[in-house]
């Protein structure tokens, strides 16, 4: 498994998705908090709604904007506290096609997405 993981959100119809080919996942939204928190950390990206880069790990590494800090899970997902938002949001079980269990943190960036 990969220690750095990306995806590439986009708006549609309203919503935060992605789609992951190898993970099985077609227009996977962000729901509960999470969109919230995707679009204060893209509000500087330019066009973000046509889609940017989201890199994300359970390890720290450089040019990180926010941690995720796990807080309980429920409905089969899992709920991270985002401190430098002051922001909660639930992320769905497709967590787990990413990481075996629920990383106690997840350390993201967001940035616009190479042409």
């Amino acid at each position: 498994m990969n220690a750095m993981l990306v995806i590439h959100p986009y708006l549609r119809e309203g919503t935060w998705v992605f789609d992951d080919e190898r993970a099985g996942l077609v227009k996977e939204p962000f729901v509960a908090g999470a969109d919230i928190i995707i679009d204060l950390l893209v509000r500087d990206i330019p066009n973000a709604g046509l889609g940017f880069t989201l890199l994300f790990s359970a390890s720290p590494f450089p040019g990180h904007q926010a941690v995720l800090e796990w807080r309980r899970e429920e409905y089969e997902g899992n709920w991270y506290y985002c401190r430098e938002l002051e922001l909660e949001g639930w992320l769905c079980p497709a967590l787990f096609k990413y990481f075996d269990v629920a990383p106690k943190k997840i350390f993201v960036q967001c940035k616009p997405r190479a042409a």
